[in-house]
């Protein structure tokens, strides 16, 4: 057999060489899946996903969870026409159910539970109710997926260290963290700021955005004692979740809401407002 030095290495002598070296540490291992993506041994979406496997276990539950001011409850009190509108409402599957006040989650109810509801007066919620879990908000996101794979659960409530509610986290939180959220258009990329200037303009800002950051591009004056993000502090001025398309002025600023659901406030528009007299 003819061995010539200068003779670059076949496809099977490259994977084989690629798959035989042994990684000693996370960060090699990344390395050695982007460079297994370079050579077309695997393609984007599957690394993407591979590297959010790997990084689930290094997210705890409270980067991931709804926050306790975002949760959608139910009161064990409430008439079941005030149940069944907020759930047509919302859309959700669950909803934990709470009694008198959100650090007492009594239990869960699944919204498929109300087609079996005889509207004739004699409706008990209590007896509907599935069992709530409860895990504390440092909690691995792999060791929680295991968990819901295990238990069949889909929900779960977060506790802080003083056993308070602090959120709640669903197995989509999880997953998305994993294979990433459906993207709309009103989304940023993954790698742009936080706030954008766009044409007319105005600026597109995320809600995560730091009040701090955001102070310091459009010279506003925002406290961040009660809250740290701009999302935070368009929740605690209305005392809920804003909808899609509606208007907030504070702070000299008009804040336009792009993109929320029941949930969550994502994107807001923002600009100077024309009403500038409310100090924020």
């Amino acid at each position: 057999m003819d061995i010539n030095p200068d003779k670059q290495p076949g496809f099977f002598e490259r994977l084989s060489s690629l798959l035989l070296r042994e990684p000693e540490d996370r960060e090699q291992l990344i390395k050695l899946l982007h460079s297994a993506h370079e050579r077309d041994l695997l393609d984007a979406d599957a690394l993407s996903i591979t590297e959010g496997a790997l990084a689930a276990s290094e997210i705890s539950v409270r980067d991931v969870m709804v926050p306790r001011a975002q949760m959608q409850v139910i009161d064990i009190d409430d008439p079941l026409d005030e149940i069944i509108a907020q759930v047509n409402h919302t859309a959700h599957s669950r909803f934990p159910v709470i009694g008198g006040n959100r650090d007492n989650v009594i239990g869960l109810l699944l919204a498929k539970d109300l087609l079996r509801v005889q509207s004739d007066g004699k409706f008990s919620l209590r007896e509907w109710l599935r069992p709530a879990v409860f895990i504390p908000e440092s909690k691995r996101l792999n060791v929680l997926l295991r968990e819901f794979r295990v238990s069949h659960n889909h929900m779960a409530v977060v506790l802080d260290e003083y056993a308070g509610v602090c959120g709640l986290v669903t197995i989509e939180d999880v997953l998305e963290q994993i294979v990433g959220e459906i993207e709309d258009e009103y989304d940023f990329d993954e790698d742009d700021d936080n706030i954008q200037l766009d044409q007319g303009g105005r600026y597109r800002v995320k809600a995560q955005t730091s009040i701090e950051d955001f102070n310091a591009l459009l010279g506003t004056r925002f406290s961040n004692e009660a809250c740290n993000t701009v999302g935070g502090l368009i929740l605690n001025h209305l005392g809920r979740v804003p909808k899609r398309n509606e208007a907030i002025d504070l702070g000299g600023m008009h804040f336009l809401v792009l993109r929320a659901d029941s949930r969550r406030l994502y994107t807001l528009l923002v600009s100077a407002a024309l009403n500038a007299d409310d100090p924020g």
